[in-house]
C-alpha cells in the first residue's frame, strides 16, 4: 500500500496477510527512517527505464498504454522516507495481470500485494538493488482510477508546498519512534494527516 491512498479502516493483521500473496513478517519495532537520499531518485530512473523498454518490447505487454511516475516519500526532495522507492504502474486493467506481470517477472519483479476489492491494486517487488535502497514497490492501477490522481497531486503538493511537507515530515518522524507489530499500522496511523494534505492537493491547479 502507498502512504498516498485514500483513509481506509486501518488493517487488521488478518488483512495485511490476507492481500500479501506470501506471509508477511511482523516489523515488531521501530520504522527506519532516512533523510532524503538523492540516489533514490536515480533508483527510479533506471528502473523506469528498464521497465520501459521491458512494456514497449517484443511479446506480452508490448500492445499496453502506460505511464510510470516516481510516487511516495523518495519522490519529494526534504521529506525522510523509509529507503524503499515507490513507483506507480498506470496500465489500461491493473486486474489483468498478464498484460504485465509476466514482462515485469522477467525484469526481477514479484508479485507481492493483490487487492481486488481495491481498484484492483496490485504491488510488484524488486530486492537486490545494492546500498541505494532496500528495495522497489510497484504499485499497478487502471487508467481512470481516481487513485492515481490523488497520488500524483498529492506527491506535487508536497514538493511545492513547504508548509504541508514540513507537517508530514514531522508527523512521519514522530510515528517512527513508535513500536510498530506491521509497516501498514505505521501507514495506517498517518491517515488523518494524509486526508488533511489530500484535501489540499485536490484544489490545486495542477
Amino acid at each position: 500500500m502507498t502512504e498516498y491512498e485514500i483513509p481506509r479502516v486501518p488493517m487488521t493483521a488478518e488483512e495485511i496477510q490476507a492481500a500479501n500473496l506470501g506471509r508477511v513478517a511482523a516489523l515488531n519495532g521501530r520504522i527506519d527512517l532516512r533523510e532524503h537520499d538523492p540516489r533514490w531518485t536515480s533508483v527510479f530512473e533506471e528502473e523506469a527505464a528498464r521497465i520501459r523498454a521491458g512494456l514497449a518490447g517484443p511479446g506480452p505487454g508490448s500492445h499496453l498504454d502506460f505511464r510510470l511516475e516516481h510516487v511516495g516519500s523518495t519522490a519529494v526532495p526534504g521529506l525522510p522516507a523509509k529507503p524503499v522507492v515507490d513507483m506507480l504502474l498506470i496500465v489500461p486493467d491493473s486486474g489483468h495481470e498478464a498484460d504485465y506481470v509476466p514482462v515485469l517477472k522477467a525484469l526481477g519483479y514479484e508479485l507481492a500485494i493483490r487487492e481486488p476489492e481495491w481498484y484492483e491494486h496490485r504491488v510488484l517487488r524488486r530486492h537486490d538493488l545494492g546500498p541505494r535502497a532496500d528495495y522497489v514497490n510497484l504499485h499497478v492501477l487502471s487508467t481512470g482510477c481516481p487513485e492515481n490522481e490523488r497520488m500524483l497531486r498529492f506527491r506535487n503538493r508536497l514538493r511545492s508546498h513547504a508548509g504541508d511537507r514540513e507537517l508530514y515530515a514531522a508527523t512521519k518522524r514522530a510515528l517512527a519512534e513508535q513500536s510498530w507489530q506491521y509497516l501498514q499500522n505505521y501507514a495506517d496511523a498517518k491517515s488523518e494527516v494524509v486526508a488533511e494534505i489530500i484535501e489540499r492537493a485536490m484544489t490545486d491547479d495542477a
